[in-house]
């Protein structure tokens, strides 16, 4: 299976926004600061996320931005499907439609296995995350490097 770059910066993205909204609206910036993802980015990634409703913004000083809904609402495979295409494990070397495209014998199995992984992601919200030890110890290693460096 192949996961892009944009669904997983997503979701470090909004749990990382989840975990440090407690007083108020998060800014891109401090994001991209505390996940080495570029701003650009982020941009891009939040714009897709704002159109889909899982992130608000707010404008001017202390602006950033606000999860839509609540953590327990919030699925992973809804933050994949905001920012990607379809979520799928293939053995598909054409797409297809091409003229040349022949399905593979194996075609039935990486169709099923793409539709447990699919729902496997809808279980998991970003409050279960939230809950992880190893998320909440990686959060507070970003944030210690993030004091450091502003020192």
């Amino acid at each position: 299976m192949r996961l892009s770059t944009k669904s997983r910066y997503a979701v470090t993205s909004l749990l990382d926004l989840v975990m440090h909204s407690e007083h108020g609206p998060v800014s891109l910036g401090d994001i991209s600061q505390r996940q080495g993802i570029s701003l650009s980015y982020l941009e891009q990634l939040f714009a897709k996320m704002r159109r889909n409703k899982l992130v608000t913004s707010t404008r001017g000083p202390g602006g950033g931005y606000n999860l839509g809904d609540v953590p327990e609402n919030v699925c992973i495979a809804d933050i994949i499907a905001a920012v990607d295409e379809e979520m799928r494990v293939t053995n598909k070397d054409v797409l297809e439609g091409a003229t040349n495209f022949e399905p593979c014998l194996t075609e039935q199995l990486w169709e099923e296995l793409s539709e447990q992984i699919q729902d496997y992601l809808t279980t998991i919200s970003l409050a279960d995350m939230m809950e992880n030890e190893e998320v909440q110890s990686l959060s507070r290693d970003h944030d210690l490097r993030q004091i450091a460096e502003n020192l």
